[in-house]
C-alpha cells in the first residue's frame, strides 16, 4: 500500500479511492479475478476433451459405447445445469473419499453409507483437516474444473457429433476409394473438417461458460461476483478505515464490463479462427473468401 495510505481520514478524491482500491481485501477480488481466467482456461479445453471423447462415444459402431455416449450427452442436456453443479461436488467428493477409504482403511468394517450419513476414515478425508488452507481452496478449485468440464463437455459432445455428421458423405466415400482405412478417414479426412462446422456451436458454448463462471460460489470458490457483494456492501465505520454506503451497484458495473470485454475478445479471436478454417473449404465463408480474393 502506498505510503500516503497511513491515515486514511487525512485523504481525499483520487487518493482515497486509490488506497481503497488496495486494500487487502481488494487483493482477493483482483485474485479471484485470475481464478476466473484460470479457470476458463483449463476447463474449456478439458471440457472439449470430455466432448471429443462424448462425440466418439456416441458414434461409435459398438452399440453399448453408442448408448453410453448418447445418454451421457441427453442426460447433461436435460437437466438444469445448477442441478448438476450442486449433484457433481458432492458425488465426486464422495467418490474419491469412498476410494481413499478402500486404499488406507482396509480393515474398517462398518458401513461407510449409513442411512444418509456417509462416514468414512479419517485418513480418507478429502482433503485432511489438518492440510493448509491453500489445499484446501485448490481442492474445491479442482472440483469445480472437472464439474464445469463434465456439464459442458456433454454439450460439446453434442455440437461435435452434430459436426460430424454435416461433413459431406462424399468426402469418406473417396478417402474409402483411395484405400483409406475406418482410422485413416477418421483422424485425416473427418476430424480436420468438422471443425469449421462445430466452430459456431462451440463459440456460443464458450460464449454460455464464460458467463457461467459466478455459479463458482455455489461450488465453495469465492469468485468475483461473491467479493463484489462482500466489498460493495455498506461498509461501517467501525470495521474498517474505509466506510462507504451501498456502492453494490458500482462493484457489478465493473463486473458487467469486465465481462463484456472478454466476450468482445472472444469475439475477435473466433472470427479469425473462422476465416482460417474456412479457407479453402467448399463452405459458405471459404467460398466467400475465395471471390473475394
Amino acid at each position: 500500500m502506498f505510503s500516503f495510505c497511513a491515515d486514511p481520514a487525512s485523504l481525499e478524491g483520487l487518493k482515497w479511492l486509490s488506497c481503497y482500491l488496495t486494500t487487502g481485501k481488494h487483493a482477493n477480488l483482483y485474485v479471484a479475478t485470475g481464478t476466473v481466467l484460470l479457470l476458463l482456461a483449463i476447463t474449456a479445453p478439458t471440457a472439449l476433451a470430455f466432448g471429443f471423447g462424448g462425440a466418439m462415444a456416441a458414434r461409435s459402431r459398438f452399440a453399448p459405447l453408442s448408448w453410453f455416449g448418447k445418454g451421457y450427452i441427453a442426460i447433461v442436456r436435460g437437466v438444469p445445469d445448477i442441478a448438476f453443479f450442486l449433484f457433481f461436488v458432492i458425488a465426486l467428493d464422495q467418490l474419491f473419499e469412498a476410494i481413499r477409504h478402500k486404499i488406507k482403511c482396509p480393515d474398517w468394517d462398518q458401513a461407510i453409507w449409513q442411512g444418509n450419513d456417509f462416514v468414512v476414515c479419517q485418513a480418507a478425508k478429502l482433503p485432511l483437516g489438518n492440510d493448509p488452507q491453500w489445499m484446501h481452496e485448490t481442492y474445491g478449485f479442482f472440483l469445480a474444473v472437472l464439474t464445469f468440464a463434465i456439464v459442458f463437455g456433454a454439450f460439446a459432445a453434442n455440437v461435435l457429433f452434430g459436426a460430424m455428421r454435416a461433413v459431406p458423405h462424399a468426402q469418406l466415400e473417396t478417402a474409402a476409394a483411395y484405400g483409406f482405412s475406418r482410422r485413416q478417414t477418421f483422424w485425416r479426412i473427418l476430424v480436420p473438417q468438422m471443425w469449421v462446422y462445430a466452430l459456431p456451436g462451440l463459440s456460443n458454448l464458450w460464449m454460455v461458460l464464460t458467463k457461467a463462471t459466478p455459479l463458482l460460489f455455489l461450488l465453495g470458490v469465492e469468485d468475483i461476483v461473491y467479493w463484489a457483494r462482500e466489498l460493495g456492501g455498506t461498509a461501517n465505520p467501525r470495521f474498517t478505515d474505509y466506510p462507504h454506503g451501498d456502492w453494490r451497484m458500482w462493484y457489478f458495473l465493473g463486473l458487467m464490463v469486465f465481462y463484456l470485454g472478454l466476450t468482445r475478445i472472444s469475439e475477435i479471436y473466433l472470427e479469425r479462427l473462422m476465416r482460417r478454417l474456412t479457407h479453402g473449404q467448399a463452405t459458405t465463408g471459404g467460398e466467400a473468401q475465395r471471390k473475394a480474393a
